[in-house]
């Protein structure tokens, strides 16, 4: 899911909740607005 700064922690847990296992976090370099509100995403979380 891509998210913004703000965002990253949620992004997190919720990542953690649905595959149990640590997530994978990589910076985007493409513009694309975050899944959580509309702000730049800065990092794509997920496994």
């Amino acid at each position: 899911m891509a998210c913004c700064l703000e965002h990253i922690e949620l992004a997190l847990d919720i990542a953690v909740d649905e595959y149990e296992i640590a997530p994978i976090m990589k910076k985007i370099e493409e513009p694309v607005s975050c899944e959580f509100c509309q702000n730049p995403a800065l990092y794509v979380v997920g496994n």
